[in-house]
C-alpha cells in the first residue's frame, strides 16, 4: 500500500488498460502508484451494468458499435445519466441526450471552445524505471487471457509524451496544461526532471506556435545540495514550484527527507529563493495518504496532512500555496475508502483534511491558499458523486470560488475529458446545499465554473486567453482535423485496478 507498489500488492492488481471496462467514465478506481485502489463496489457494478444495457441498446439503434458509442457525446451523456440512475441526480443530464447524437453533440460542440486550463498533468520519462505498469501488462500478455495482448511485447509508450499530448490537446477539450513531476531521492526514478519538464514545455509550445504548456519546478528541501539544485531549477524559468512534504513519495519506504511548509529554517530558505527569482505560485502535494498508511509509514503521517498549511501562508503572503489534491486521503481499500468518507460527512459534516484546509483562510485570516481538484475530482466522482458534490462545494464555500483550481492528475486516468464533463454537469443536491450551506455551482459556463476550470488558473499564471481557441494556432487547426476525422477517444485509464 506503499507509493511504489510492492511486488505482492502487484499481485493482487492488474492493468488498468486491459482489466476495466472502457466506459467514457471509469466505472471502478484506477490508481497510480501513488495509492493501492479500492476494489469496485456494488454501486459501481450496477453503474457499469446499466451502462452496458444501455450503451448496448442505443447503439444499435444509431447502427455502430458500443465502443464507437461510447466515444461519442451520446455515449458520455449515457455515463452520467447512469450514475444518476444509481447514486441519485447529481448531474445535469436528460435521457434525450443519450438517445439524440444530434442533441449531445450540439451541446458539445457549444462548450468546445471553452477555456480549460488543467494545471495538474504527467508523463513519465523516456528512460524511466518505474516499470510497474509494463510489468502488469506483460504479465496479462504472458498468461494469454487476453487474446489482444498475447504475444506480443508489452511497453510503456501510453504513459509518454505522444500519447499525453493526444489524451490532453486531442481527446479532451483542454487547451492549456501545466506539466509536472514527483522527485524521489533516487535520482533516477523522478518522473521528469526539471530540464525534462522545460524541454518537452519548449516542444509543445514551439509545435503549436503559442503558449500551450507550462511546466514546473520540483524543489526537494533537506536533500542534500537542494538548494543549488533549486538554483538550477529557477534559472529554467519555470511557471511554478513543486514540493512533496513527505519526501520521496514513489518510494515512501524509503523516505528520508519530509519536511514541513512551515519551518522556518529548511522551507523559507526555499521560499525566498522563489520569490527573488518572481516565482509566485507554490504547489504542495497533500493527501493521498489513506487512513491504512497511518501505522504503515507512522514517520512520513505528520508531514502528509495540511496542519502546516496557515502558518507558512500567513508569513509569505507575496506568495501563493496551491495544495495538491487539496489534501483529500480517502483512496485506499477498505474501511478507508470513499463510502467511509461519505459516511463520516453524513454524520459530522467534515471531510478530514480538505474541511481542514477549507478553513484555513478564515483560521488564519489568509487569502493566498488554493485548493486544486487534482485526483481528488476523479477518485470521488467515480467512487460516490455526492461526496464529490460535497468536497468542491466544501472548497468554494471555505476557500472561495476564487481560490479553487482545475488539475487531472491525467495521464493515469486517460484523457481527461470525463471529468471536464463531471464538473461541467456536477450539482449540489438541494439538501445538500441547505444542510451545508453551500450554494450551487451552477451551469457549465456559468461564474463559479469558469473559474474554476481557468479563471483562476489563468489570473495565477499571468495568462492570457484568446477571444477564441478555434483559430488560435497550429494546434487549433490540428484538433479541427482530429474531430472531422470522427472520435477517436479511446476511454483507457492507464493504472492499477483491484479485481
Amino acid at each position: 500500500m506503499s507509493g511504489f507498489l510492492s511486488s505482492e500488492e502487484l499481485q493482487a492488481l492488474k492493468p488498468a488498460e486491459t482489466s476495466s471496462f472502457a466506459a467514457p467514465i471509469p466505472t471502478q478506481i484506477v490508481s497510480s502508484d501513488e495509492f493501492f485502489p479500492q476494489r469496485q463496489n456494488k454501486q459501481q457494478r450496477e453503474v457499469e451494468a446499466r451502462l452496458k444495457e444501455m450503451g448496448t441498446r442505443l447503439a444499435q439503434n444509431q447502427g455502430i458499435s458500443r465502443r464507437s458509442f461510447f466515444r461519442t457525446a451520446a455515449g458520455m451523456a449515457a455515463a452520467f445519466l447512469a450514475m444518476n440512475e444509481v447514486y441519485g441526480k447529481v448531474f445535469d443530464v436528460t435521457p434525450a441526450e443519450a438517445r439524440t447524437p444530434e442533441m449531445a453533440a450540439e451541446r458539445a460542440a457549444a462548450l468546445a471552445d471553452q477555456f480549460i486550463f488543467d494545471g495538474h498533468t504527467h508523463f513519465l520519462r523516456d528512460d524511466t524505471r518505474l516499470m510497474g505498469f509494463v510489468k502488469m501488462r506483460q504479465a496479462v500478455s504472458d498468461s494469454g487471457w487476453n487474446p489482444q495482448l498475447a504475444g506480443k511485447k508489452q511497453t510503456i509508450e501510453d504513459l509518454k509524451y505522444n500519447n499525453y499530448y493526444k489524451e490532453i490537446f486531442l481527446d479532451s477539450d483542454t487547451k492549456v496544461a501545466l506539466i509536472s513531476s514527483a522527485p524521489s531521492d533516487i535520482p533516477r526514478d523522478w518522473f521528469l526532471t526539471n530540464e525534462m519538464m522545460a524541454a518537452a514545455r519548449e516542444k509543445v509550445n514551439r509545435a503549436a506556435g503559442s503558449k500551450r504548456l507550462l511546466c514546473h519546478a520540483i524543489f526537494t528541501p533537506g536533500q542534500p545540495g537542494w538548494l543549488d539544485n533549486l538554483d538550477h531549477a529557477l534559472a529554467l524559468k519555470p511557471d511554478s514550484a513543486k514540493g512533496y512534504t513527505i519526501g520521496d513519495n514513489t518510494h515512501k519506504e524509503l523516505s528520508r527527507y519530509p519536511w514541513r511548509m512551515d519551518n522556518e529554517k529548511v522551507a523559507y530558505l526555499g521560499y525566498e529563493k522563489m520569490q527573488k527569482a518572481g516565482i509566485k505560485n507554490v504547489c504542495v502535494h497533500k493527501g493521498l495518504f489513506p487512513p491504512s498508511l497511518d501505522g504503515v509509514f507512522p514517520s512520513l503521517r505528520p508531514y502528509a496532512d495540511v496542519s502546516d498549511v496557515g502558518k507558512a501562508a500567513k508569513d509569505w503572503t507575496q506568495l501563493n500555496f496551491i495544495i495538491y489534491h487539496s489534501g483529500y486521503r480517502n483512496v485506499g481499500g477498505g474501511a478507508t475508502d470513499a463510502a467511509e468518507a461519505w459516511a463520516m460527512v453524513e454524520k459530522s459534516g467534515r471531510n478530514d483534511w480538505v474541511t481542514d484546509l477549507a478553513e484555513i483562510p478564515e483560521k488564519y485570516g489568509v487569502t493566498n491558499v488554493y485548493g486544486d481538484l487534482g485526483q481528488l475530482f476523479a477518485a470521488s466522482t467515480v467512487a460516490q458523486p455526492k461526496l464529490a458534490a460535497y468536497l468542491v462545494g466544501c472548497l468554494v464555500n471555505g476557500l472561495g470560488a476564487d481560490h479553487v483550481v482545475w488539475g487531472t492528475d491525467a495521464l493515469w486516468t486517460g484523457s481527461p475529458q470525463w471529468q471536464i464533463e463531471g464538473l461541467r454537469r456536477l450539482e449540489i443536491p438541494e439538501d445538500m446545499q441547505k444542510r451545508f450551506g453551500f450554494k450551487p455551482l451552477g451551469t457549465a459556463g456559468g461564474p463559479v465554473k469558469t473559474a474554476i476550470l481557468s479563471g483562476n488558473s489563468a489570473r495565477l499564471y499571468d495568462y492570457k486567453a484568446p477571444t477564441s481557441w478555434s483559430k488560435m494556432d497550429r494546434f487549433a487547426a490540428l484538433k479541427q482535423e482530429y474531430i472531422q476525422a470522427g472520435p477517436r477517444r479511446t476511454n483507457l485509464r492507464y493504472g492499477y485496478v483491484s479485481v
